[in-house]
């Protein structure tokens, strides 16, 4: 894939408190002056001064450092993890460590992934530091004057100056102190119950050859020192700040660059930060270690997934906000033309073009000629005999798809950069450019996809399963997968960078308004990542097979991708970006500044070598295309001709019931009741009705002593059948009844006010709560409120039922030909769309504004769900945000009824619950 320039202008990804950049802090320098670092509180923009911290080591080992209780205690938890490892049988001691080590790793992954993503979305820690007043010495004397004593320890230069004052600090910032102390523990706890694990694991093999003892101890030694360098160098970067998540309470404004290890790979202190772990597991010779790191680096990154990334596009890249469209005019419908091709987005992609990368379609032509082709190929593999004659015809398969994705390939980019030849194909027989890149994608696509799997299937021909007495078996499998996933993950970064239009190679069929060159995501580190890691898998598979037919095509694969590269790629992307092309890649940049000059200079000649012996080749190469030409387009163009041919979230466990659950309240029933304030009649019906997506108000009414821990849930009326306990859990639809009596703020959103007295009853209180956004159910039903006691799920009382439902909208034919249609849809769907919101202030106020960048998923989804109950017209979430404003959304909603019709009017019945008068 070409490093295609990438239209979206980012940030680099600045998570300082991710680790992801070199923060230079906001800093105020004057003559003799210390300088100090300001920090800034989001919610009321409080500026104050940041004093300055120490990492985890030098707190808790340096002898300078003055040493509290908590400090004794952790060092104290670390002794007792080396003491076991002295002191257990040794039957016994492998697998309690182990089990150990798996606490600390849980602790670490789910416990400060639960803190740290309440504290990103609702501030729970705070909310848990002013409820139970930890800074408060009036309200909690001991636990506060133990953490000001620890605190301004930990600060004294700066509690000296007058900097830093505990009871005028942010409770932001406080709060982040004590999370550290936290973090200290578990860390530590983390890395010296690993390490002594890994010593109970160690052992010598039997019969190890000495070169693999010594290959063992030099790579393994390797990769804990260059372990080490990453921690260390990504310490200097990001400074304590960034190391203890300190914008997950409290921002820093800085300017970011990437440096050192940051320039290496994505996420170092996650990707390359855990190669001291398989040094580890390397010098300790023993696949339990191994094992256990390759299960501890997996729940990493998915502690990076589910708790920093979302927190980083929270923090540094939130949604745009909407604007005005500038596409004032809408198509006919009887208007053919594909204009909107011409429109792109971010990617330079065409808003109307389907992606064929993100899912596959087997309604899709190319997916589906794509998936026959490896069904058949797998069909034939698995049925035939590995025989030598068919593992030879295997072979040759797999190499002449892997020539013809490089040479056939090669040739139609090569001349369409040259002439547009490919294009000009299409438009001598009266076809678009549009329509000759969709072929071109689908050739694309179909010769990628067979390439690859013939060289599965050839080395599943080869695969002999392994013998009793190979010792390396387990470890060529565990590396083989480790490089296919690392293949894969490469393809996913490169589309991720890319985009549609970058991955199919776009910028030789179409021409940019201002073609420029951004080196984002993976080619922030590579200039092109293809050229190594893309290649992964190949070697992967070979290790796997451990046949030398296999590494014949493997190597000759990689050779392929490299001429690829330098004969097709490279000099496209030299004619196009000039000098926009960046010449030394991030990882390659730090690499020779760290290499000694002496070392460097060897390296360079050999890479002169190297480059030498790649442009003769690249020569050759080019010498035998151009005599080659007159023969090549007839077989390039019969190739083209040939190939022309939500999983909703499970429910959450049923939550046990306890006994208390099922007895009554000892309160009157008759004094607690639910009434739906919002709710409305629909005609003579006596069922009340919501409109999708309004607002839900709810007025409730207690017994003057009842308690205020009660708590009302929203349901759909057919998953509880019991009508005295209910037996399913709310997925979060549920609210308090009064403030503060849970542990976590989500309980008090939607709280207007409670407990105020009953004029007509002295000895009941009411209240009024309102359900909203994601407390609704965004699906056409029939639901209920419940009324719960003291925390728990028995039900003192039930409200009326009630549907939620999305009106439908008649059309008949004259309006969609007379195009009166369109002013209709958009007068209904405006409202819609602009409910699907969760915040305001991103969602539509007119029919022009656009709000692609700023709907999310789930607002999407919900969009799109309202579309088909409402027009009958089913689109698919990425349509909403790829049109951008209800404008387009009306233009393509119409014209889909046009085409569909009368089919469109139809509606399958079991997507209807329950069933909504249509609009006269």
């Amino acid at each position: 894939m070409t490093t295609s320039p990438k239209v979206e202008h980012r940030c680099a990804t600045p998570s300082a408190s991710m680790k992801h950049a070199t923060t230079k802090q906001s800093e105020v320098e004057e003559p003799s002056k210390v300088r100090k670092t300001f920090g800034r509180i989001p919610h009321n923009c409080h500026i104050f001064v940041v004093p300055q911290t120490h990492d985890m080591v030098s707190t808790l080992l340096s002898p300078s450092t003055p040493k509290k209780a908590i400090d004794i205690f952790i060092l104290g938890v670390l002794i007792f993890h080396i003491s076991l490892y002295f002191t257990l049988p040794t039957a016994f001691r492998s697998p309690i460590l182990l089990v150990l080590f798996l606490f600390w790793r849980m602790s670490y992954n789910f416990g400060l992934g639960y803190l740290l993503r309440a504290q990103s979305k609702y501030g729970q820690l705070v909310y848990w530091a002013k409820k139970y007043g930890i800074f408060d010495s009036s309200q909690s004397p001991t636990i506060y004057s133990y953490i000001r004593s620890d605190i301004e320890s930990k600060v004294r230069e700066e509690v000296k100056t007058g900097d830093y004052k505990f009871d005028k600090a942010p409770i932001e910032y406080n709060t982040w102190l004590v999370f550290r102390r936290v973090v200290d523990l578990i860390l530590m706890c983390d890395f010296v119950s690993y390490v002594v694990m890994a010593l109970s694991c160690a052992h010598q093999p039997v019969n190890e050859g000495w070169y693999l003892t010594l290959g063992r101890w030099v790579g393994g030694f390797v990769l804990f020192v260059f372990n080490l360098w990453v921690k260390l160098d990504a310490h200097r970067v990001v400074k304590d700040y960034a190391w203890y998540w300190g914008d997950f309470f409290f921002l820093i404004d800085q300017n970011l660059t990437f440096d050192g290890v940051y320039e290496i790979a994505p996420h170092p202190m996650y990707s390359v930060g855990y190669a001291g772990y398989y040094g580890i597991s390397l010098l300790a010779a023993s696949y339990t270690v191994l094992g256990v790191s390759l299960i501890a680096h997996a729940s990493q990154f998915a502690f990076l997934t589910a708790v920093e990334n979302p927190h980083i596009e929270k923090t540094y890249n939130p949604p745009i906000s909407r604007k005005k469209s500038e596409l004032h005019e809408v198509r006919l419908l009887d208007d053919d033309i594909d204009v909107s091709a011409s429109v792109f987005n971010d990617h330079c992609q065409p808003l109307s073009e389907r992606p064929l990368i993100q899912c596959l379609d087997p309604r899709n032509s190319i997916h589906f000629s794509s998936i026959l082709l490896v069904l058949y190929l797998a069909t034939i593999t698995v049925l035939t005999p590995s025989t030598y004659t068919y593992k030879m015809v295997f072979i040759l398969h797999a190499l002449s798809w892997r020539l013809w994705h490089t040479i056939g390939i090669g040739t139609i980019l090569i001349g369409q950069s040259n002439n547009k030849s490919y294009v000009r194909h299409f438009l001598k027989f009266g076809e678009t450019r549009e329509a000759a890149w969709r072929h071109w994608k689908g050739v694309y696509f179909v010769s990628l996809s067979m390439t690859h799997s013939s060289f599965v299937a050839a080395a599943w021909k080869q695969y002999q399963l392994p013998h009793g007495d190979d010792r390396m078996v387990l470890f060529r499998h565990i590396v083989g997968i480790m490089l296919v996933a690392l293949q894969v993950w490469t393809a996913f970064s490169i589309h991720e960078s890319l985009g549609e239009f970058g991955w199919f190679y776009g910028d030789f069929f179409f021409d940019l308004p201002s073609p420029h060159l951004t080196y984002s995501g993976i080619y922030r580190y590579f200039n092109n990542p293809e050229r190594l890691i893309g290649c992964a898998g190949i070697w992967g598979i070979v290790l796997m097979a451990s046949s030398a037919p296999i590494f014949l095509v493997g190597l000759f694969s990689h050779v392929c991708a490299l001429l690829f590269l330098n004969v097709v790629e490279s000099p496209h992307m030299q004619k196009l970006y000039g000098s926009q092309i960046r010449r030394e890649a991030g990882i390659t940049k730090t690499i020779r500044n760290a290499i000694p000059p002496p070392v460097a200079d060897q390296v360079k000649m050999f890479q002169g070598s190297v480059d030498k012996i790649v442009h003769e080749t690249t020569e050759f190469i080019e010498e035998l295309l151009e005599r080659s030409r007159p023969r090549l387009p007839k077989a390039v163009i019969g190739v083209v001709r040939n190939t022309q041919v939500r999983f909703a979230p499970a429910r959450l466990a049923i939550q046990l019931l306890s006994d208390n659950d099922s007895v009554t309240t000892k309160h009157d029933a008759e004094k607690y009741s639910l009434d739906i304030i919002t709710a409305v009649r629909r005609g003579d019906s006596k069922t009340l009705t919501v409109p999708y997506g309004e607002p839900i108000h709810v007025s409730w009414t207690a017994p003057l002593e009842h308690s205020n821990k009660d708590w009302i849930g929203l349901y759909n009326i057919a998953d509880n059948r019991s009508r005295e306990v209910t037996s399913v859990t709310s997925v979060g639809r549920w609210i308090a009844v009064c403030k503060d009596q849970y542990d976590t703020k989500v309980a008090d959103h939607g709280i207007i006010y409670s407990n105020q007295p009953d004029e007509n009853e002295p000895d009941r209180v009411r209240g009024e709560v309102v359900f909203q956004k994601e407390k609704l159910f965004w699906k056409n039903g029939v639901y209920e409120f419940r009324y719960h006691h003291d925390r728990k799920h028995s039900i003192v009382a039930i409200s009326q039922p009630f549907e939620i439902c999305v009106e439908k909208v008649g059309l008949d034919d004259e309006e969609i030909r007379g195009g009166t249609a369109r002013e209709i849809v958009e007068k209904h769907l405006l409202p819609i769309v602009q409910r699907c919101f969760d915040e305001e202030g991103l969602a539509p106020v007119d029919m022009e504004d656009i709000f692609g960048g700023s709907a999310d998923d789930a607002c999407s989804r919900r969009v799109v769900y309202a579309i088909r109950e409402m027009f009958g017209v089913d689109l698919a979430p990425s349509v909403v945000k790829a049109d951008g404003n209800v404008r387009r959304l009306g233009w393509r909603i119409c014209n889909a009824r046009k085409v569909l019709a009368p089919f469109s009017l139809y509606i399958d019945p079991s997507t209807i619950s329950p069933p909504s008068t249509p609009k006269g």
